[in-house]
């Protein structure tokens, strides 16, 4: 099976994986591509958060035939050590982290948030980031999308 992943082609042997594997388990175990976390395995936590086609998705019950022919960013794909996204800055900045287990998904789910808007309110955010922080470091990450907004030409003064 051929995937694109982080703007490179990637290809699974077949007897490697069933179509119906969980696209996580595929970016974990075969590819070891770890930054994108198991959390819950039902899609409700948000950890294992990527982006299929620009949608943000939870990848622990994505089948990963579902994604052949679509582009597939990890979390290692939105950022450089020497070059971070606007929004790992923000987070930064921001010191968003605690335990950061659950940010990896987090940090995509923002990111496809604002690819759709680029000035999103609390209740934009609010209703677009869905993943879990039993830290609970809400008000950060808040914080740290409107900064991340404003420094990509939108948002408001964070």
């Amino acid at each position: 099976m051929d995937l694109t992943i982080n703007g490179r082609q990637a290809t699974v042997d077949d007897a490697a994986v069933q179509p119906d594997m969980p696209l996580l388990w595929v970016l974990r175990d075969v590819l070891n591509l770890t930054g994108t976390k198991f959390g819950c395995g039902i899609a409700a936590c948000g950890a294992c958060t990527v982006h299929v086609d620009g949608q943000a998705v939870r990848s622990c019950v994505m089948p990963v035939a579902a994604v052949a022919g679509k582009q597939i960013r990890t979390i290692e794909g939105l950022g450089a050590a020497d070059a971070p996204h606007a929004l790992q800055q923000a987070w930064a900045a921001h010191n968003v982290p605690q335990c950061g287990y659950c940010q990896s998904g987090m940090l995509m789910a923002a990111a496809a948030l604002l690819q759709k808007n680029s000035a999103p309110s609390d209740a934009d955010i609010d209703a677009a980031i869905t993943n879990l922080c039993r830290c609970g470091t809400y008000p950060r990450v808040r914080a740290a999308i409107h900064s991340a907004a404003q420094s990509l030409g939108g948002g408001k003064k964070a």
